[in-house]
This record gives structure tokens, C-alpha cells and sequence, in this order.
């Protein structure tokens, strides 16, 4: 585990209580799945993120470059479910990525196989810079002079997911900031953009 990678991750999300290895027959290059709590949005939020994506580089559509990153979930607590979604959903993720070596990217949204809650609306994920965070968040260098950048997953509904692939991820977070939703709730209304 990448030390500096794991407190960089510490001083925002709290303390790491848990990480899930990779499952059996998961490819070469998964990445465990942290589990961290007490951290500086408080009230209850859970919040995952892998830990070692960034050692299998992702290649960048839009400039050709590989890329390292780590995934990052976040939530509040979901009634029943004390972990919630995210550890599967991180680990699923980053096997969709490995498979196809290539980086998700600001603005990407990532369909679900099924919604993140059962019966819940969340079906896709929209990819982010970590806003809730400091600047700094945003990206660590590691040990061995990787920059690894931090990609944010936000939940989004399948309408919500149809507009940013229509408009694109710059109009979805203008209208992010002009409604001020809280991102972390799996059960939020849905924005309608159109």
C-alpha cells in the first residue's frame, strides 16, 4: 500500500478502517478498495476509494498520455446498509478500466449495470474533480514521482447521465453550482436540465 497515497487519502476522508482486496479472478492490476471515516464533510458521510489503480497507467482519449488514478466515492449513510454501495461499485469500476486501458476522464459518465440503491434512481456515475475537497485533494505525488490524479464518481440518474453525454459535463456542473444538490445523497431529486 502506497503510503503517501494512503495519507493523502487520511487527511481528508479520515481514518482508513478497512480495505477490501481484490476479488478471485479480478484482472491483473486491481486495485484494493479503502473504507475511511471521520473525515472533514462529517456527518456520516462514508467514503471509499481504491488503492493501487495508479499503478496500471490508463490511457487518455483526448491526449494520448497515461494517466494514474484512484477512484473515490462518497456517502451519506444509506438506511440498512452500513457500508453502502461503493466498495463493489469502486471495484467494478476499476475493472471496466483495466480491461480496457483506457482513463476516465472529467465529465465521462460510466452507466451501471443496476442502481446503486435498490429501487434508487442513481444509475450512472458522472466523472469529477473532488470539489467537496481542498484543491489540493485533487491529485498526489507518490513516492516514485507518479501524479496521480483523483477522480470523484458522483452519483447521477439516467436522465441526468443522458444530458451530460447531450451537452456535455461543463453545462451538468454549471448547473451543479447554480443548484448547490447534495451529492452525497443517494436519494436526492433529480436535476432536469433540459
Amino acid at each position: 500500500m502506497a503510503a503517501v497515497l494512503v495519507e493523502h487519502f487520511e487527511a481528508r476522508l479520515g481514518g482508513l478502517v478497512g480495505a477490501w482486496s481484490a476479488r478471485d479472478g479480478a484482472p491483473e492490476g486491481a486495485p484494493q478498495v479503502g473504507g475511511f471515516t471521520g473525515g472533514c464533510l462529517g456527518g456520516g458521510v462514508r467514503s471509499y476509494a481504491t488503492i493501487g489503480l495508479h499503478a496500471t497507467p490508463l490511457l487518455s482519449r483526448t491526449t494520448g498520455r497515461h494517466l494514474h488514478l484512484e477512484l473515490l466515492g462518497c456517502n451519506r449513510p444509506v438506511l440498512g446498509d452500513e457500508t453502502g454501495p461503493f466498495p463493489g461499485v469502486l471495484e467494478y469500476v476499476a475493472e471496466q478500466l483495466l480491461a480496457g486501458r483506457k482513463a476516465l476522464l472529467r465529465g465521462d459518465v460510466l452507466r451501471l449495470p443496476m442502481a446503486l440503491t435498490p429501487g434508487g434512481a442513481m444509475t450512472a456515475l458522472y466523472a469529477a474533480i473532488p470539489v467537496y475537497y481542498d484543491d489540493a485533494f485533487a491529485s498526489v505525488v507518490l513516492e516514485n514521482g507518479s501524479d496521480v490524479a483523483v477522480v470523484w464518481l458522483v452519483p447521477v440518474t439516467s436522465a441526468e447521465a443522458d444530458v451530460v453525454e447531450r451537452r456535455g459535463g461543463e453545462a451538468f456542473e454549471r448547473e451543479l453550482v447554480r443548484r448547490d444538490p447534495d451529492l452525497l445523497d443517494l436519494d436526492r431529486p433529480e436535476i432536469t436540465l433540459d
